[in-house]
């Protein structure tokens, strides 16, 4: 029975320690991680080992099965870093399940074609292996299989135990964490920090104590309407790159031309992980706050709730409503939105197929929802926050266009060479963006009440080739806060306050935020600057950008 399982298992865990090789970033050698980092990699093989052949009883078997899911989730980290900057972590794990069910937003990332020869790979080796691999229940005896095995088992299961204890405290930096632990320790690590990690208390949030500024506000008119728009991979590209027709953002350079509020948002995420800034903005925490819980903060959310920026609007009177066309259960948001103090959540059943733009709903129907929305005048202020998709990716499953070319590209080259391929179609549903913005602004200005529009990118978009090409952007993003002119503007109420303190800050200078001070921010605007930073404990004034 020993001989029948060492070999598999020694060939096996060397080519474990060769896959890791394979990973971008790669990790440390082992002879430079330390005994415990090394010591989970072994117990998680034998660990895991064990339980595959205790399964299948074919040791060879279970050797290709265990290195094919390894590869998986080598080659799942090499696509994440590549686009992402972030290497895979245990909270990615639930997305295996997420590709599934949503294949569009994941598998293009991985590889199609690689996908299909994996799967295909996997169907012919299952087949061989169980034909020509004999049991080892027939050959062995039930009792002797049951014992060797277990018995590897109970050895990994306790090399992991006691080794995991012993790791270095994680960074939080995914890609360093990575690099000094190596796959298996890191995935580890981070798993055991996430089941210890304690859940933020409702009084962290700055909307904890606005609640009830909020609160004392119900029934004084007029409070203005609000619309607060996380659009999609929004951000600014003509600094970055000189070839982008300067006119592109027109709707959104005279917007910021006459912004109460505006500048540039430190986001907590590149090219996806939306819901990191979205919390961000709705919550007023910070990732700090959320620990390791900070790499999908919905999954804590969906099961607990916590003050945020529609809460506080709701208890001073306001019928809070999330737009967001696409399916209310991604990352639980059907479960969020109404722990977060939203009473409507419009999906993507709201929507049309003809509504769409490319691969999903268009920005344009989205404001046609706000649009409506904002007409429904039932005697309370209303409070939208739309999440847009149209420029979700992946890009490159769309075709650019040579007739947008002159509004968004007007020097390339047709056709395209490929750094410019998937940016020709961001830029293209950029301009859509745009427009979705003058449609918004001009349905508050119509609104029998004044309104507020706050408008933010959550990160930037995937464009590996361009950045390639170009050098990366910043990963900041642009936000405004923007009112009617039936509302005091709320720069002239901060100007008027920093020329009491002899403090003064010159007016429409653009503001450096981060994610989470944003709402906050929207929220001063509807309420007042008087509102004291010693109330409500929240983050520092914006700091006034170069």
């Amino acid at each position: 029975m020993i001989s029948a399982l060492i070999w598999p298992l020694l060939v096996g865990l060397l080519i474990s320690g060769l896959f890791e090789a394979l990973l971008s970033p790669r990790p440390r050698p082992f002879w430079q991680r330390g005994v415990a980092a090394n010591s989970v990699h072994l117990g998680s093989w034998l660990l895991l080992f064990g339980l595959l052949v205790l399964l299948l009883q074919r040791p060879w078997f279970a050797v290709m099965v265990f290195l094919s899911l390894q590869l998986v989730v080598v080659q799942s980290s090499n696509a994440k870093s590549h686009t992402l900057n972030e290497p895979f972590i245990c909270h990615d794990f639930e997305y295996f399940w997420d590709a599934i069910l949503h294949p569009r937003l994941y598998v293009p990332f991985f590889g199609v074609g690689l996908a299909i020869a994996a799967s295909s790979a996997a169907a012919v080796a299952i087949g061989g292996f169980f034909y020509w691999e004999g049991s080892l229940v027939t050959s062995e005896g039930a009792s002797r299989f049951l014992s060797h095995a277990l018995g590897l088992i109970a050895l990994g299961a306790l090399l992991v135990v006691v080794s995991v204890r012993r790791l270095p405290a994680i960074t939080l930096q995914p890609i360093e964490d990575m690099h000094r632990l190596g796959l298996f320790a890191s995935l580890w690590a981070y798993g055991v920090a996430l089941m210890r990690a304690p859940i933020p208390a409702p009084e962290r949030s700055p909307f904890h104590a606005l609640t009830p500024v909020a609160s004392a506000h119900q029934g004084e008119q007029p409070l203005p309407n609000v619309v607060l728009v996380q659009s999609e991979s929004f951000f600014d590209p003509r600094p970055w790159c000189n070839e982008v027709n300067t006119d592109l953002l027109s709707h959104f350079d005279a917007t910021r031309a006459s912004a109460t509020l505006h500048g540039t948002l430190n986001v907590p995420a590149w090219g996806a992980n939306t819901v990191r800034t979205e919390c961000a903005a709705l919550t007023g925490l910070a990732p700090s706050h959320w620990g390791v819980r900070q790499f999908n903060p919905y999954r804590t959310l969906a099961r607990h709730p916590m003050p945020s920026l529609a809460s506080a609007l709701k208890a001073a009177g306001y019928r809070t409503v999330c737009v967001h066309p696409y399916l209310a259960s991604f990352y639980f948001r059907h479960k969020v939105m109404p722990q977060l103090g939203f009473d409507h959540f419009i999906d993507i059943n709201a929507f049309k197929s003809s509504d769409k733009n490319g691969q999903y709903v268009s920005d344009k129907a989205v404001a046609r929802k706000i649009g409506r929305l904002l007409e429904d005048d039932d005697n309370r202020p209303l409070f939208v926050f739309a999440i847009t998709m149209e420029n979700h990716g992946p890009l490159h499953l769309e075709a650019p266009n040579q007739a947008t070319l002159t509004t968004t590209l007007p020097d390339a080259p047709w056709p395209l060479p490929i750094h410019l391929r998937d940016f020709a179609v961001y830029l293209q549903h950029l301009s859509e963006s745009d427009k979705m913005l003058a449609s918004v602004k001009n349905s508050l200005n119509t609104a029998k009440r004044p309104g507020l529009l706050g408008w933010y990118g959550d990160h930037v978009p995937i464009l590996p080739e361009a950045y390639a090409h170009f050098t990366p952007p910043d990963s900041r993003t642009p936000y405004m806060v923007w009112s009617t002119a039936d509302w005091v503007t709320a720069d002239e109420q901060l100007a008027a306050e920093h020329i009491a303190t002899e403090h003064f800050v010159k007016k429409n200078a653009p503001h450096e935020l981060a994610a989470n001070e944003l709402g906050v921010q929207l929220f001063k605007q509807v309420f007042g600057h008087n509102i004291s930073n010693d109330v409500i404990k929240a983050e520092p004034e914006p700091q006034e950008q170069e």
